[in-house]
C-alpha cells in the first residue's frame, strides 16, 4: 500500500532519465522481463493500488529503445489508476508492455511465459487487451495464470472489450456536443476519426447510426480500406488530420497527438477519443485548448468502458451490469464539463481532482482500519 499523498505531476516528453520519471510519478513498481528462449521482452508498470489490483492491458508495440517502452509503460500505468478511479470502480493502475521482436515467435509458448510473469505478482496486477493482443493471447494465458481479463466469452468472459470502450467514448462526443450545441445530436456533425482499429471502427459505426459525417485516417491502410467496405465513412490522408475542417476530433490511436504544433492547427470545437494520453503535456496543453475555445472531453473519463468491462469480469462477469456502468459516463462527462466552466479550470483539471479525491479518501479508510486492527 502507498503511503504517501497521491498528487498530479507535470508531464513532459522531456525527462532526465525514466527512473526520475517514475519517481515523480509515485510508481509502486516498475519490472523489466526478459527471456531468451521465447524472445519476450517489456515492462510491467503497477502505478497505485489504493483502490485494488492495478488492472491494464498488454501493449505489443515496435518501441525504438527500452526508455521509449518504460515510458510509454510509466504513462499508461498512471493513466489507469485515475482511469479507475474517475469511473468509481475498485481497482488500481497497472499496465504492461511487449517489445514487438519477431511477430513469428509470438505463439502460445510466448504468451504463457508472460503469464509466469504476471503470476508471480500475485495478483497485484491483472492483465488484459491492448494493442496488438486479443481474447486469443488472453486464452492461451489462462491455463497458467487467473490474473488476467478479457477472457472469450466461452470461458466465461466478457470478451473483447473494444465495443465497451467505444460506447463510452460515443458517450463522451454526445455529453460534449450536449454542453456546446444545446442539443446531444449529432446529425450532420462531421467527425475525425484518427485510428479506426477495433475502438475506431465501433465507434464510427455509432457515430453514423446518430447522423455523424465520418472522416477516418488510419497509417495501416489494410484497417482503413476494410472501414471504408463495411462503413459509409470517407478516408482521409493521416497529414490531413489535425487541419481538417470538422466539428469534432476523435484521436482513437496512439498519444500525445494533442501539442504545441498541433492545437493551433486545429479547427475543431470538440476533442473526445479513444486514445490513451492524449495531450503532450497534461497542464500546458490542456490549458491551450481552453484559451483556444476548443472542449476536451479527458481521455481517462471517457475511454473507461473497457476497463469497467474487465472489472465487471473480475468480480463476476454481467454484461447488463457492464453496459450500465459504461453508460455513466455520459452524466460524468457534463458534471466535469459544467466543473471546469464554474470554477474556470480546465476540463483535464477537474477530472484530474475528482480522480484524486476518490484515491485520497480511499487511502484515509484503510489508514483509519489499519489504526483500529492495531488496537
Amino acid at each position: 500500500m502507498s503511503s504517501f499523498t497521491l498528487k498530479e505531476v507535470q508531464l513532459s516528453p522531456k525527462y532526465q532519465s525514466p527512473l526520475e520519471l517514475a519517481e515523480r510519478m509515485q510508481h509502486e513498481q516498475v519490472l523489466y522481463f526478459f527471456d531468451e528462449e521465447t524472445g519476450l521482452k517489456g515492462f510491467i508498470g503497477i502505478h497505485n493500488t489504493i483502490l485494488g489490483p492495478a488492472l491494464g492491458g498488454c501493449r505489443v508495440w515496435n518501441y525504438t529503445s527500452l526508455d521509449s517502452a518504460m515510458v510509454d509503460v510509466l504513462r499508461l500505468s498512471r493513466g489507469m489508476t485515475f482511469k479507475s478511479s474517475i469511473s468509481g470502480i475498485d481497482l488500481g493502475g497497472g499496465k504492461s508492455v511487449i517489445i514487438h521482436g519477431d511477430a513469428s515467435r509470438r505463439d502460445e509458448k510466448f504468451w504463457r511465459k508472460f503469464a509466469e510473469i504476471v503470476d508471480e505478482l500475485g495478483g497485484r496486477y491483472i492483465t488484459a487487451e491492448d494493442v496488438g493482443t486479443s481474447t486469443k493471447e488472453i486464452a492461451w494465458m489462462m491455463p497458467v495464470t487467473r490474473f488476467v481479463s478479457g477472457k472469450p466469452p466461452e470461458h466465461g468472459g466478457g470478451g473483447d472489450p473494444s465495443p465497451f470502450t467505444a460506447y463510452g467514448v460515443f458517450l463522451g462526443i454526445k455529453a460534449a456536443t450536449k454542453k456546446i450545441y444545446g442539443s446531444e445530436s449529432l446529425e450532420n456533425k462531421k467527425v475525425v476519426v484518427q485510428g479506426i482499429g477495433h475502438v475506431g471502427f465501433y465507434l464510427a459505426k455509432r457515430l453514423l447510426e446518430d447522423g455523424a459525417k465520418v472522416f477516418a485516417a488510419d497509417i495501416n491502410q489494410e484497417v482503413l480500406q476494410n472501414a471504408v467496405r463495411h462503413l459509409n465513412i470517407t478516408p482521409i490522408d493521416p497529414e490531413e488530420v489535425y487541419a481538417f475542417d470538422a466539428d469534432i476530433y476523435a484521436p482513437c490511436a496512439l498519444g500525445a497527438t494533442i501539442n504545441p504544433t498541433t492545437i493551433p492547427q486545429f479547427k475543431f470545437k470538440i476533442i473526445a477519443g479513444a486514445a490513451n494520453n492524449q495531450l503532450e503535456d497534461e497542464n500546458r496543453d490542456a490549458l491551450l485548448l481552453k484559451e483556444r475555445g476548443i472542449t476536451y472531453a479527458p481521455d481517462f473519463l471517457i475511454n473507461a468502458g473497457g476497463v469497467i468491462n474487465c472489472f465487471q469480469e473480475v468480480i463476476g462477469y454481467d454484461e447488463k451490469q457492464a453496459w450500465q456502468k459504461t453508460e455513466k459516463i455520459y452524466s460524468q462527462t457534463l458534471h466535469i464539463l459544467q466543473i471546469s466552466e464554474e470554477e474556470n479550470i480546465s476540463t483535464h483539471e477537474a477530472a484530474m481532482k475528482i480522480a484524486l479525491e476518490r484515491i485520497e479518501k480511499a487511502k484515509l479508510i484503510r489508514k483509519e482500519n489499519v489504526g483500529q486492527a492495531s488496537h
